[in-house]
């Protein structure tokens, strides 16, 4: 199972979608969409998003930790 971290490459923005994409088997692109769609809808998919870029470690900070 993969880590859940944000890499720090193929980032756009704070690589949570890249992350996420990582962790479930699919591309950025498609998790990027799949958020854009999800803003369409109500709820808070931004502040999860800012949440998860806060909570997320980048993945430079957990090579060098170990």
């Amino acid at each position: 199972m993969t880590s859940l971290v944000r890499p720090t490459h193929g980032r756009m923005i704070g690589g949570v979608c890249a992350a996420l994409a990582r962790r479930f088997g699919t591309s950025a692109t498609t998790m990027r969409v799949i958020f854009l769609l999800s803003c369409l809808l109500p709820g808070p998919q931004f502040l999860l998003y800012l949440a998860l870029w806060i909570l997320l470690p980048s993945e430079d900070k957990t090579r060098t930790a170990w």
